[in-house]
């Protein structure tokens, strides 16, 4: 996987053949950052981090301070790696339960979340993620077409099966 703009733009992130998650692909990450716009010295939390790519394409992108959670040790592993690789960014890495992880973590910027499609509590998850996000501040999150999600989103975006949700801070 290569990272698509910003100034890694090219880099390629390291991941490993059969892994457990299912990274977010470039066309759906091309949307998510032209949306997003300019990152620049922002605060990026990246939950169900899997490849990483999501916080990568964040810093390469001018995002200073970029937080991990994830809970497999493998992917934990290659995301070490990359961020080595990357020296001019912050980078934090958390092998956590992200529901544990949110209930103590401070605010951010930008929330991503990319959960396992169709197996977590996305109510509880867009609640605790909207109250660690900064007054104008956006979550953003992955999910299936057959998930079920709760109303209040400013944003919605489709690709096949995958569908982008942008929600503000509840603050």
């Amino acid at each position: 996987m290569k990272i698509i703009a910003g100034k890694y733009k090219n880099h390629h992130i390291k991941t490993y053949a059969r892994a457990a998650y299912r990274p977010t692909s470039a066309r759906v990450r091309k949307s998510i950052f032209d949306i997003l716009q300019n990152l620049q010295g922002a605060r990026v939390l990246d939950l169900f981090a899997g490849s990483g790519m999501l916080g990568f394409e964040a810093a390469s992108r001018g995002a200073k301070e970029i937080t991990f959670v994830e809970f497999d040790q493998y992917a934990i592993q290659f995301i070490k790696t990359n961020a080595a690789l990357l020296m001019d960014t912050h980078f934090s890495i958390f092998k956590k339960n992200v529901f544990t992880y949110l209930q103590f973590s401070g605010e951010y910027d930008y929330i991503f979340a990319d959960p396992p499609y169709e197996k977590i509590d996305l109510e509880k998850l867009i609640d605790l993620c909207r109250q660690r996000i900064v007054p104008q501040g956006l979550f953003i999150l992955e999910s299936s077409r057959r998930d079920k999600l709760p109303s209040g989103m400013t944003r919605k975006k489709v690709y096949g099966d995958t569908v982008i949700s942008f929600w503000e801070s509840n603050k």
